[in-house]
């Protein structure tokens, strides 16, 4: 479904990512862990191109939105077949980025008018049932500054499925949110996770990490130092690595 191959990305002198290669098969959960400075976020802004990359190759559903040959310089498609191509991607952030001059359902109806060209009735009866899904069809009316973190966050998530990605990605989704509030956002991906969407999680929530995703990425310093099952990288035999990360010990 989704391949990245040798990714290399740097700001100024600092290399952030150094050669990063991951895959994810549909109907897949990677979750993606690793201490603050990782490469994480950078990894996923180069997955949905809010970055352009240095060398190696992403390839989406086998098409390759970029590549890089002999003379090492990354080559993008050109951008009207890139921006379909990215169609194929969701992102949700962690500051969850609505428009607060819209209302909740406009947040949701407008990009499906601009982008996928869906009649007003069509892009408001998916923004209901998606809000419907998020459990927030009654709060379609309110703007974002009356909402909590946590509902914000669950009309992003709800943005995000309205325009049909085939990979959904999720930059941390909350980190700005308390224990309570991140619950009932977790709820809602648990959900997605259950219904087999692909999904792509950036989190520091290990046991949600543990509970719901079939792979777990660590990594470290700009590379993945491991990459398996979530009961294996997380799981009691887990190594000496991620026992630091995690903040526990072997006895």
């Amino acid at each position: 479904m989704l391949q990245a191959i040798d990714i290399k990305k740097r700001f100024g002198d600092n290399e952030v990512l150094k050669g990063v290669t991951m895959r994810v098969s549909r109907g897949e959960v990677v979750a993606v862990i690793g201490r603050s400075g990782s490469g994480k976020s950078t990894l996923l802004r180069c997955l949905n191109h809010l970055e352009t990359i240095d060398s190696g190759s992403i390839l989406i559903g086998g098409q390759a939105m970029v590549t890089t040959g002999e003379g090492g310089k990354p080559q993008y498609l050109r951008e009207r077949d890139l921006r379909g191509l990215c169609l194929k991607m969701g992102l949700v952030f962690q500051d969850y980025n609505l428009f607060p001059h819209y209302s909740v359902l406009k947040n949701l109806t407008a990009p499906q008018q601009l982008v996928l060209r869906r009649s007003p009735q069509d892009a408001e009866q998916t923004a209901m049932l998606l809000l419907e899904k998020v459990g927030l069809a009654e709060k379609a009316r309110e703007y974002p500054c009356n909402l909590s973190g946590g509902q914000c966050q669950r009309v992003a998530i709800a943005r995000a499925l309205a325009m049909d990605p085939e990979i959904l990605c999720f930059d941390e989704p909350t980190s700005a949110l308390d224990p309570q509030l991140t619950q009932e956002v977790l709820a809602v991906i648990r959900q997605l996770a259950r219904e087999k969407r692909t999904m792509i999680v950036v989190t520091h929530e290990m046991n949600f990490a543990r509970d719901v995703a079939d792979r777990v990425i660590y990594m470290e310093n700009g590379l993945i130092v491991e990459d398996g099952p979530a009961h294996q990288i997380l799981g009691d035999e887990r190594s000496a690595a991620i026992r630091a990360f995690t903040g526990d010990r072997a006895d």
